[in-house]
């Protein structure tokens, strides 16, 4: 199958091509781009896309998210972090079953598919159900099954863990599994070296909360009996990749640490962040030190929805206004945090991320022809400062068109919202 793209505004994300081409012609053969030039003339092609005026962009890549928490959206205004968790969520967790997790993930997949992003990397439990629902939509993911100490359980949950890795490491399709763990405050000793041999072992990502709030720092010390969290990052996980939501409250000592330690990626959660209390992430001090930073919408209960365009929007402001500097954190560099940076820190920035020729076709396309976006005189502030998820009428994922025209092509947006709505029930 050839879809082609014609006359588009390209923002590849791609280093060696210009930040911006007009008029541009992109050719996606199966699930790959297959040639990026002016006038394509081609044979035998399936579909052509008219993006005549509007913008051609690699699809958002969320890094840290928990798509089953569809449901709990607006439950948490007005209590703090751990209050929320244990006095709200874990125990309406414990009585989900797994058609509840597959339906409440699905609903999510739609929302990110209207929105723009393409791929998710999960942090939740009953991952088949997650793999399901993301296999189903046709998004891109990366699933665990979060590990964590809670009712005497964690031999179970490693379980499940390698169960899932074993049934699904040789498969083919969009979904990819990694070692999550809830937190270090949630996690023992024990717990964390269990997981890390289970990600050595298969060679897997390994993602984490890290550092999201004062509580938490100082659980960390005391638990593991350190000076700062990051002294546990530098002797467990030093030789994994590894990303760490939030990342709010590291000190500079954590800062000298994480400098010097080689794949370690930073999901900045600005919304949930803000939403909970936590305070607002040092993105600054990270790029000073070389830490890739990617975006995260967290789950909605604290992120309130999973529009990377409000992420993109917060991140920004949030970095100019607080350190009353308008020159930090420039819209191409955030724009590169919520795509080729998100890539990087799932370490898949050979396949996804930025608009480039052999790589898996992963792109949204964005009118901008309305009230809020013009005229435009910098398209990169436009789109991290006044694009929303509506802004985008066409995603595509490994060469399937998902959404086109706003109009969702194999879900139905209605049913599955009703399913949920049982599920609250």
């Amino acid at each position: 199958m050839k879809t082609l793209i014609k006359n588009c505004n390209l923002i590849s994300m791609d280093n060696s091509r210009p930040k911006l081409e007009k008029n541009i012609d992109i050719l996606i053969e199966e699930n790959k781009i297959k040639k990026i030039e002016k006038d394509i003339s081609e044979k035998n092609i399936s579909k052509i896309i008219n993006a005549e005026n509007q913008y051609v962009l690699p699809g958002f890549i969320n890094t840290h998210a928990h798509i089953g928490m569809s449901i709990f959206r607006e439950t948490v205004d007005g209590l703090k972090l751990q209050d929320w968790l244990s006095k709200k969520i874990w125990p309406i967790e414990d009585n989900l079953t797994e058609q509840d997790i597959y339906y409440s993930s699905l609903y999510s997949c739609i929302e990110m598919i209207k929105t723009g992003t393409t791929t998710v990397n999960d942090h939740y439990f009953f991952p088949e159900s997650v793999i399901s629902a993301i296999s189903k939509s046709g998004m891109r993911g990366e699933v665990t099954r979060v590990l964590m100490d809670i009712n005497n359980d964690l031999d179970g949950r490693v379980d499940e863990l390698i169960n899932t890795i074993e049934k699904h490491k040789n498969a083919k399709d969009n979904v990819t599994i990694n070692v999550g763990v809830h937190g270090l405050y949630t996690a023992s000793k024990d717990c964390l070296v269990k997981a890390i041999e289970i990600a050595k072992k298969y060679n897997l990502n390994f993602h984490i909360h890290f550092c999201e709030n004062t509580g938490e720092v100082d659980e960390i010390k005391q638990r593991y009996n350190v000076n700062t969290p990051s002294e546990v990052i530098e002797k467990y996980l030093s030789d994994l990749n590894v990303i760490l939501a939030h990342c709010v409250k590291l000190s500079n000592q954590d800062f000298d640490i994480l400098k010097n330690l080689k794949n370690i990626n930073v999901s900045h959660c600005p919304i949930s962040n803000l939403k909970l209390g936590c305070g607002i992430a040092n993105l600054p001090k990270m790029l000073e030190n070389n830490i890739n930073i990617s975006l995260g919408t967290d789950g909605q209960g604290s992120g309130c929805n999973l529009d990377m365009f409000d992420t993109m929007k917060f991140t920004g402001l949030l970095q100019k206004g607080f350190n009353e500097d308008p020159t930090l954190v420039p819209a191409y560099e955030v724009l590169k945090m919520a795509t080729i940076n998100g890539a990087k820190a799932l370490n898949k920035e050979n396949l996804i991320g930025s608009i480039t020729e052999g790589k898996l076709a992963d792109l949204i396309i964005l009118d901008t022809n309305e009230v809020t976006m013009q005229p435009i005189n910098d398209i990169f502030a436009d789109i991290v400062y006044n694009a929303k998820g509506h802004n985008v009428v066409t995603t595509i994922v490994n060469g399937n068109i998902l959404m086109e025209n706003r109009k969702l092509n194999n879900l139905d947006e209605n049913e599955i919202l009703e399913k949920c709505k049982k599920i609250l029930e």
